[in-house]
């Protein structure tokens, strides 16, 4: 046979491309086994995620902190029945004496300078997580045995309250440092996983604090309650920090954003106040940027509108003859329903613009809010609905509404932090809007002494209901004093510059 140069060419060529064809698809086939080993590995190192957030063991230690949080709910009722019946108090002592226990959560920033100045024997996070759970721990148990009037219950819950609210200073700068830099939906994820934390142990202790005062009583409520912030002192060993070798017993190591790796070793008080003084300069050339001033201003006002809720509770108690048990199951509803809002927003929500989310959220709220007037006027009977029905029905509604409408407010102060100055930053804000929950709760209490509201008068309860409702309208107007997010992007950028500036 005769074979031709030129079919010998084309042989040739066929060859050579079922050679590159065999070559490529061998290729292909090892790329893709690297992909999907590379995806499996991912995978694997990924690890398991909850709202959308790798459960690491910091992430983990901040959802355990803040399911204490929730779970500590098992002594609200316990203490609501302990100064209207054991202390005798009526609505507007308890609304006040109430406000005035909260007066730790308006000097977080306080503990920010400490937490972020003073690592304690060489932490600046652990060491304070175990100390939060010993002063929680002690401060129930004296509630349990030793108290019995209201100035020391005043004094006991008061460091109750300071227990939790430094531990929730020293996790959300945790979590600060996690959404820094970060988009709105994945801040808006952090924040699902803290209180979606917070509302499951809302929901763990929410029925048995009822039953456990109906039938063991408040000491008993009280005694429990103690044993668990433990919890919190026992997750600090989950934290991954670093030891300084810097702070000893006879030197402390204070945090310094300026310093070479953070923390710098001063003997003294004059070394933790010039610090101090770096750290309040930092703030303040962050805070007075308009983008962050006026979004705090606006914070306050949203907040600060007067409530009707501990009138509310002594009539459900005193004239509709609830039990501790009932609220017991109200309480469990509601925890539900909290854990539901932050599901809904984490769903569906964390995308919609901060203003929609005010302006809407406060719309309905007021409207849904008006139905408590039926239930004080006794309507819902007359529409054939039991007291007890109506009121977990629109306990559920309305929690759902506010914990939907609170999460925008948590993402917007997360987002205001830059770096250097995040744990201070983040609870000067949250101190800000605890500070107007408090005004609001002092002028609902003057609110109720003004219009006679007793224990067993309830004759203007209809018009303090309607009144502050209606105030939560008042806010609106200055829903233009919130940034756009090119805005709020912008501003923190700015500012984590000339703290950088600074530091160079």
């Amino acid at each position: 046979m005769i074979v031709t140069h030129s079919q010998q060419h084309c042989d040739e060529e066929k060859e050579e491309e079922e050679a590159h064809l065999l070559d490529t698809t061998t290729t292909t086939t090892t790329q893709s086994m690297i992909e999907f080993e590379r995806d499996g590995q991912l995978r694997a190192r990924k690890g398991f995620e909850l709202f959308g957030v790798e459960m690491s063991p910091d992430t983990v230690a901040i959802a355990l902190v803040y399911f204490v949080q929730g779970v500590l709910g098992l002594a609200r009722l316990a203490v609501n029945f302990f100064l209207k019946d054991d202390l005798h108090l009526d609505p507007a002592e308890a609304a006040l004496l109430s406000g005035l226990s909260s007066l730790p959560w308006l000097i977080k920033p306080l503990y920010g300078f400490i937490s972020d100045g003073i690592p304690l024997f060489g932490y600046r996070r652990r060491s304070y997580l175990v100390l939060c759970g010993l002063l929680g721990t002690a401060s129930w148990a004296a509630l349990a045995t030793l108290v019995d009037n209201k100035y020391a219950a005043m004094a006991t819950i008061l460091f109750s309250s300071l227990s939790v609210a430094f531990s929730d200073v020293v996790v959300d700068s945790m979590v600060v440092e996690r959404a820094r830099g970060e988009s709105q939906g994945t801040s808006g994820s952090l924040q699902s996983l803290c209180w979606g934390s917070s509302a499951t142990g809302g929901i763990v202790s929410a029925y048995f604090s009822g039953y456990f005062v109906a039938t063991y009583g408040v000491r008993f409520v009280f005694g429990v309650t103690a044993m668990l912030p433990l919890i919190t002192a026992a997750v600090a060993g989950l934290v991954h920090e670093e030891r300084s070798s810097h702070a000893s017993s006879s030197a402390a190591g204070f945090w310094d954003p300026e310093a070479q790796g953070n923390v710098v070793e001063v003997k003294g008080s004059g070394g933790f106040l010039k610090t101090s003084k770096r750290q309040l300069g930092y703030l303040w050339q962050t805070v007075k940027e308009p983008n962050i001033f006026l979004p705090t201003i606006f914070i306050f006002l949203w907040q600060a509108t007067p409530t009707s809720e501990t009138a509310m509770f002594f009539f459900t108690t005193n004239r509709l003859k609830f039990g501790p048990e009932f609220l017991g199951r109200v309480r469990l509803v509601t925890a539900v329903a909290s854990l539901v809002g932050v599901g809904i927003y984490n769903s569906y929500l964390k995308h919609v613009s901060l203003q929609k989310m005010f302006f809407w959220s406060t719309i309905v709220g007021t409207g849904l809010g008006l139905t408590q007037l039926m239930l004080v006027t006794g309507m819902n009977r007359i529409l054939g609905i039991s007291d007890q029905w109506f009121s977990i029905g629109d306990s559920l509604v309305l929690t759902v509404l506010g914990q939907v409408s609170f999460m925008p407010i948590l993402v917007l102060a997360a987002r205001l932090c830059p770096p250097g100055v995040e744990a201070t930053l983040f609870a000067t804000l949250m101190s800000i809007s605890n500070g107007a929950s408090v005004t609001g709760g002092f002028l609902g209490a003057g609110l109720t002494r003004f219009l006679g509201v007793t224990s067993n008068n309830f004759q203007n309860l209809a018009l303090l209901v309607l009144l502050c409702n209606l105030s939560s309208l008042l806010p609106l107007p200055f829903l233009g004093l919130l940034p756009s997010e090119t805005e709020l992007q912008a501003t923190v950028e700015k500012a984590e510059k000339a703290l950088g500036s600074k530091k160079e």
